[in-house]
């Protein structure tokens, strides 16, 4: 999918809009840092915008309108709310204006409007964690007396590479779960338990997943979500399904003092996403098992390449970055290193 940007040059220096979720997340910086190589590289320019936290949704669609009114040879979106941008979006299909969205796809994108996805595989990048997860825990699942809860902390139910994430993480954790015999049922937000094909009855599960949405995306009411669910005597592993989520986690984490690496010994297994150097102290000290990174940059830089292309009028295919496992013995690694951003 990168092949499609080989030799690729500027046909004039163009300007780009370009959307982040948010301009208080480290995150988000590491996405300006590949728009800004991939720019040099390129001969164009950009702007950065964006609202001040994530769930400010109608500041970024005031924002997108902006930008959009002054037609630009194209703009790079990462929405907040992805059915909030439909309107906004059928006004570039209408205007010809090219849309590139990263690190989140819109599933129901007017035709015409999108003409390249930049965004982590985030089932793929779910089921990264719940595979590593599941082999820290399998052997005290296994030889558990009683039902095991495992928890979930999604900071939304509205943003789809959040679904995603969830739900791939659910999936796979229901499939390792069920091929070692075990019987597993989803229970606490509607959106996800919704989406498990064949639910389990939670009475009789040998494991529960337990899924919990806060009603605002901040890390102190992810953290009590994950308070109640790491209260509880059978809960043995935990996931926080990005930044936020699993900040809170371990904020939770700060009063009980329950997560650890070693789940023989009675440890609850925390997983986390992303990074941050709070996510990083917690992979470095053994607070947490190891997180999924994505890579903000290469979305940020890609973003760029995409929209200078559809600009010069190429036809484009979606570029799928992967979700990369990181944990105390990868985490300084050449491959993982540049994606965990402080």
């Amino acid at each position: 999918a990168t092949k499609q940007f080989d030799g690729l040059t500027a046909n004039e220096a163009y300007e780009f809009p370009m959307m982040v979720k948010s301009f208080q997340s480290t995150y988000w910086d590491a996405a300006q840092e590949g728009m800004k190589k991939a720019a040099e590289e390129l001969g164009v320019t950009y702007t950065p915008q964006g609202p001040n936290s994530e769930s400010d949704i109608a500041d970024q669609v005031n924002m997108i309108n902006t930008a959009i009114a002054s037609n630009p040879k194209g703009i790079g979106i990462a929405a907040c709310d992805t059915s909030s941008v439909l309107d906004a979006l059928q006004t570039c299909a209408d205007k010809g204006i090219p849309v590139v969205t990263f690190d989140t796809g819109i599933a129901d994108a007017p035709e015409g409007s999108v003409v390249c996805e930049v965004c982590t595989d985030n089932a793929q990048a779910g089921a990264e964690a719940a595979t590593h997860m599941y082999d820290a825990i399998k052997d005290v699942v296994a030889n558990a007396d009683g039902q095991v809860v495992i928890g979930e902390v999604n900071q939304d139910a509205t943003a789809q590479n959040i679904q995603q994430r969830g739900g791939g993480f659910i999936d796979k954790m229901i499939e390792l779960l069920q091929a070692d015999g075990k019987t597993v049922a989803v229970v606490g937000n509607d959106f996800y338990v919704n989406q498990v094909k064949d639910n389990g009855d939670q009475a009789s599960a040998d494991v529960v997943l337990e899924v919990a949405v806060p009603a605002q995306t901040t890390v102190e009411l992810c953290s009590n979500e994950a308070q109640a669910i790491l209260s509880k005597e059978n809960c043995i592993a935990i996931f926080g399904s990005n930044q936020t989520a699993a900040e809170g986690v371990l904020a939770a984490n700060a009063n009980l003092n329950v997560l650890g690496s070693d789940a023989a010994n009675g440890d609850v297994i925390g997983v986390g996403f992303d990074a941050g150097s709070i996510i990083k102290a917690a992979v470095t000290d053994g607070t947490f098992l190891g997180a999924v990174t994505q890579s903000p940059l290469m979305m940020g830089y890609y973003a760029i390449y995409a929209l200078t292309a559809a600009a010069n009028g190429q036809e484009l295919e979606d570029v799928p970055t992967d979700g990369y496992w990181y944990d105390s013995t990868n985490i300084n690694d050449e491959s993982i290193a540049p994606n965990l951003y402080d």
